[in-house]
């Protein structure tokens, strides 16, 4: 089944998307962004897949070029609204993202994560705390 792309929504050429997935309006998601099977996503979420270069003090941030990475999403994923994933970062499947969080660090399968960084609240085949 084709994913489903909300208004306003952009997708990279470069970036791939499972069946019956679905963005969520004003989406954006780099390059290099593998999204599985059955993933939904609230509105305004961003995943990344790039990172600025910054270790020279010799030259402007914006000179120094970009570092690319992978970033993986599972199947069976929610993404709550307003939620970031910084470049680099793997999505285990069967995972729930609270809106608002930041993911800065891979995600394991069945986990809920919710903050800023995000952390493991608890598992949903389990339903115990970390």
């Amino acid at each position: 089944m084709k994913p489903r792309v909300k208004k306003g929504a952009e997708i990279s050429p470069n970036a791939t998307l499972g069946d019956y997935s679905e963005l969520g309006t004003r989406c954006m998601i780099q390059a290099n962004v593998h999204i599985g099977d059955n993933v939904i996503m609230g509105p305004d979420i961003k995943v990344y897949s790039r990172n600025h270069n910054y270790d020279s003090l010799d030259m402007p941030i914006q000179q120094q070029g970009k570092k690319y990475y992978q970033t993986f999403i599972g199947n069976d994923v929610w993404l709550g609204a307003n939620v970031v994933i910084t470049a680099g970062c793997n999505i285990g499947n069967h995972v729930i993202v609270a809106a608002g969080a930041v993911v800065t660090k891979d995600v394991p399968d069945y986990a809920i994560v919710g903050g800023v960084p995000a952390r493991v609240l608890k598992y949903r085949n389990t339903g115990k705390v970390k």
